[in-house]
């Protein structure tokens, strides 16, 4: 282990300590937010710590071992060789599990998402495909029992999509599912293909991190326009005979939020203001790692709109993403929700790209 990770996991020992000296004075049971904060901060360290003395309780083992070595008899040899052999197996794999532990906490993993589906080209068989990830991710979701609301839709005449946004809330949503972003790609014969042809057609995909409340990204009033319309599509007469519909835009940054799928002006106001502010926070926090993103592209990909990260072929049945050359020929599961491996891929390659990096700052 280099030393510079062994002075850091040294630090979070002492810092343990302090934590529950503080924890167990009576100044901080007085402090409820005081508590809070320290419990939370203890829950963080002390799993990485309890590895780390396991890691010393295993080289401490393994020193012992090879100091008796040369000192014992045939018959306790063998066990001691055991003991040596068992020890340099497991530091290893703690060290392992420590660095994964030391990698940085994206603070916006347990986040509830806006999920963002677009239709782009191929026309009518795009967004058909919408719908198809749609329904694929709805699937999902209901495998990891979140909750999903539609907030904005806009059908095409053959029942797909050409713009669906929906909320996802739920354990640890935004980790599950924030390298889903980008272009997804589907090549298959379409229901209104009369030749049989293969055709490729292209969907793009959002997943924002959701602002716990509007206040969390600052809204000036002075810098949004509001604008209210009749809405379109299905709704019988109330949605076609009122202004219900809601279109925000952000002046500073063009960023626009519309939603009409409320019962009310007032309810279509809300889900609006909800997009635009993650929006908004989303285009912050991009601008924010735009500088690491140059100086090191992640194995996962940048997340960008018009970046192609997956291909859905249906003659074929598989489904590969190209970020991490992963190929899997089960398309009709997939397509039903089980995503688990693809999503635990992507974490696991986006980890190994991690410790790299820590490795070298290290």
């Amino acid at each position: 282990m280099k030393s510079s990770i062994r002075q850091k996991l040294e630090r979070l020992a002492f810092r343990l300590e302090e934590i529950d000296a503080l924890l167990a004075s009576e100044e901080t049971a007085r402090d409820r937010a005081a508590f809070r904060r320290l419990s939370r901060e203890r829950a963080e360290i002390e799993p990485v710590v309890a590895l780390y003395v396991a890691y010393r309780g295993t080289e401490a083992a393994l020193q012992e071992a090879e100091a008796m070595r040369h000192d014992t008899e045939m018959e306790m040899r063998e066990l001691v060789e055991e003991e040596i052999a068992a020890a340099q197996k497991r530091l290893p794999d703690l060290e392992l599990e420590i660095q994964k532990r030391l990698l940085p906490h994206d603070p916006d993993d347990a986040r509830d998402i806006l999920l963002e589906i677009r239709a782009g080209t191929g026309g009518d068989e795009s967004a058909l495909f919408a719908a198809d990830l749609f329904r694929m991710y709805n699937r999902y979701a209901e495998r990891q029992r979140w909750q999903v609301e539609i907030l904005s839709e806009s059908r095409s005449e053959l029942g797909g999509y050409k713009e669906i946004i929906c909320r996802m809330a739920g354990m640890d949503v935004y980790s599950r599912l924030k390298f889903e972003s980008g272009a997804h790609r589907v090549q298959r014969v379409p229901e209104t293909e009369t030749q049989g042809r293969v055709h490729t057609s292209a969907c793009t995909v959002a997943v924002l991190p959701e602002a716990e409340t509007i206040e969390e990204v600052v809204l000036n009033p002075a810098e949004l326009r509001i604008d209210t319309f009749r809405a379109q599509g299905a709704g019988g007469q109330h949605i076609n005979k009122t202004d219900s519909a809601v279109r925000v835009t952000h002046l500073p940054t063009g960023l626009v939020a519309e939603c009409q799928d409320g019962r009310s002006q007032h309810q279509n106001k809300s889900s609006a203001l909800r997009v635009l502010a993650a929006r908004i926070r989303d285009a912050q926090v991009r601008r924010q790692r735009s500088e690491e993103a140059a100086a090191r592209k992640t194995l996962v990909g940048s997340g960008d709109r018009s970046e192609r990260i997956r291909t859905y072929n249906f003659p074929q049945g598989r489904v590969t993403d190209h970020r991490i050359n992963l190929t899997l020929h089960r398309i009709a599961d997939i397509m039903d929700g089980d995503l688990d491996e693809i999503v635990n891929a992507l974490t696991a390659g986006y980890q190994i790209e991690q410790l790299a990096a820590l490795s070298e700052a290290a």
